[in-house]
């Protein structure tokens, strides 16, 4: 995706100010994208904006395509909960959290609206850009809490932002035979790449639903084998950027 990005006050729409937010305590390096898992427009935005809810985002995109501003980028909003990614367990702290409104897997799993998508793409480009967020560092809520969060889901067009350079983009070329001798070895190379590898199946779960979405069984097999290994040659060649 050319050009400058955009100012969020050309692309924002309204402000709703929730009051679920405190000050940061590292410099923003990630991206991450939620679904609501809610019905009706205004439940989520209603919860995010409770104080006792103790839950916000910097931004949630109707299906609309409308976004609405919650907190201020410079202050850590409260969206990623227990989770961690590349060595980083504050991820609140270090990173901008945009809640996409969905019925998500509990209320009827369906593919995300077009607008919405449309609404979404020119809004991380200007997030990646300003704050000079790296494409491996666009991650979904189920990549940084693989043991306990779908979210956005396999569903989620992850192809399109790919295709404007805003996240990384599932590896072509797949020829490289069987680089790891065991269960084992794949674990520790998901460690590497940036996943929490506490909980085995799910990780390996969150790893299909981003990467190789037609099929999320927990299965460590040859496919998810090859994608892992071309992911990490990518990054150490320096094209993960």
């Amino acid at each position: 995706m050319d050009g400058q990005p955009l100012d969020p006050a050309e692309l924002v729409d309204r402000h709703a100010p929730s009051p679920n937010w405190n000050e940061r305590q590292l410099p923003i390096s990630m991206l991450v994208l939620h679904y609501t898992d809610m019905v009706g427009k205004d439940a989520a935005l209603t919860r995010m904006c409770e104080a006792e809810a103790g839950v916000s985002a910097h931004y949630l995109i109707e299906e609309d395509g409308t976004i609405i501003q919650l907190v201020d980028e410079d202050k850590r909003a409260w969206h990623a909960g227990k989770s961690s990614w590349r060595g980083i367990h504050d991820v609140n702290s270090a990173s901008i959290g945009i809640e996409l409104d969905h019925p998500g897997h509990t209320n009827g799993y369906r593919p995300f609206a077009d607008a919405q998508i449309e609404a979404l793409i020119p809004l991380v480009h200007s997030i990646v850009k300003r704050r000079d967020i790296p494409r491996a560092n666009v991650v979904a809520h189920s990549d940084i809490a693989p043991d306990r969060k779908i979210d956005p889901g396999e569903l989620f067009p992850w192809g399109r932002l790919a295709r404007v350079g805003l996240c990384l983009a599932n590896p072509e070329r797949l020829d490289l035979g069987d680089p790891f001798e065991n269960d084992g070895a794949f674990l520790l190379a998901l460690d590497r790449f940036g996943y929490d590898i506490s909980d085995q199946t799910k990780v390996v779960e969150a790893f299909q639903r981003r990467w190789r979405p037609d099929l999320i069984d927990g299965v460590i097999d040859g496919e998810c084998r090859a994608i892992l290994f071309q992911l990490l040659l990518d990054r150490d060649r320096g094209l993960a950027r």
